[in-house]
């Protein structure tokens, strides 16, 4: 893994992939160098004319990239459902569960949900529940509803090669702030944004742990693992105080990304490891060498809560309720 870079992604070709929150920043470097090296790219966005900009954007960088746009907002259950039913592949070797929000002030999704919450663990939840079924044909070499796949045959093996079909959630070093709270996970007893996010990415984390255990269990060769990018130049810094219009905090936020950030590019590389460097386990956790702030992807520490196997039950129990989201697929 020493020096790990794009250079080292193996081909891609034949596979089918989806990262969200794509338009920008560690989404957009993901889905370009996806692209790059031969796989089929689902761009998953919420602002559709931000999509289209980065779909141009990305064709001019990648002529021969097979790209195209999704609408996808984490934030409402209609629109991630709707998404997953329009997907536009048969089977998907790779999703992505790239993007989201930072330390807002409080508010509520569509559904009611806390926004860090709601958007960050939820709605990825509910995404990969509802792609599970192509995700787990890709993983098994066959096509799903049993049709064939662009004319390729089916032998046994995944299109995706050896290492077959992959579920990347990026969490965030921020997770070693706290524990979810079972009891409160809409943090409706007490709001702090920081406290908030950092139980968010916890919940990704305790989600990647539940579902790799849950797909051993169901003798899948799926697999499920995460990712965070250390501390990168990207817009998510500064989106809070924006939304707040603390403007002196923005500016800090603002400063930090120029001096000590490293850049959209290398924060997106443990997430590309994660996402196709052979031999990558489940339930493994892939950031910056560097004390989980820069450097080449490593293994990285993570809190001893993120693999509580309790916990990730739990979760996942209120996760299907929240969300009406339920793993059919993996149940006996």
């Amino acid at each position: 893994m020493t020096g790990w870079s794009v250079r080292d992604i193996p081909d891609q070709s034949g596979r089918n992939a989806v990262v969200t929150g794509a338009n920008s920043g560690l989404g957009y470097v993901t889905a370009r160098e996806l692209a790059r090296k031969g796989a089929r790219v689902l761009l998953a966005c919420r602002s559709e004319a931000r999509g289209r900009a980065a779909v141009e954007r990305l064709r001019r960088e990648v002529p021969d990239g097979d790209v195209q746009l999704g609408l996808l907002d984490l934030g409402e259950l209609a629109s991630v459902r709707e998404f997953a039913g329009s997907l536009p592949y048969e089977r998907l070797d790779l999703l992505v569960n790239n993007a989201g929000v930072m330390a807002l002030p409080y508010g509520t999704t569509v559904d009611g949900f806390e926004t860090q919450f709601g958007v960050n663990h939820l709605g990825h939840f509910a995404l990969t529940g509802l792609l599970l079924p192509a995700l787990l044909a890709a993983a098994e070499g066959r096509p799903a509803e049993g049709r064939p796949v662009d004319g390729r045959p089916v032998d046994g093996h995944s299109a995706a090669g050896p290492d077959g079909a992959r579920v990347v959630t990026v969490s965030s070093m921020v997770h070693l702030l706290g524990n979810i709270d079972l009891h409160d996970l809409n943090s409706e007893r007490r709001y702090r944004r920081w406290t908030a996010y950092g139980r968010s990415k916890t919940a990704n984390l305790l989600f990647t742990h539940e579902l790799a255990r849950r797909l051993a269990a169901a003798g899948s060769d799926l697999v499920a693992a995460a990712a965070h990018p250390g501390y990168a130049d990207t817009n998510l810094q500064t989106a809070g105080p924006r939304a707040e219009g603390r403007r002196v905090a923005e500016r800090l936020m603002a400063l930090g990304n120029r001096v000590i950030a490293q850049s959209a590019e290398a924060g997106a590389l443990p997430a590309l490891y994660a996402a196709t460097a052979p031999g990558v386990r489940p339930d493994s956790f892939t950031g910056p060498s560097l004390a989980m702030w820069r450097g080449a992807p490593a293994p990285s520490r993570r809190a001893s809560w993120t693999l509580d196997d309790r916990a990730g039950e739990r979760l996942w129990s209120a996760s299907e309720q929240l969300t009406g989201v339920f793993y059919d697929a993996l149940k006996a």
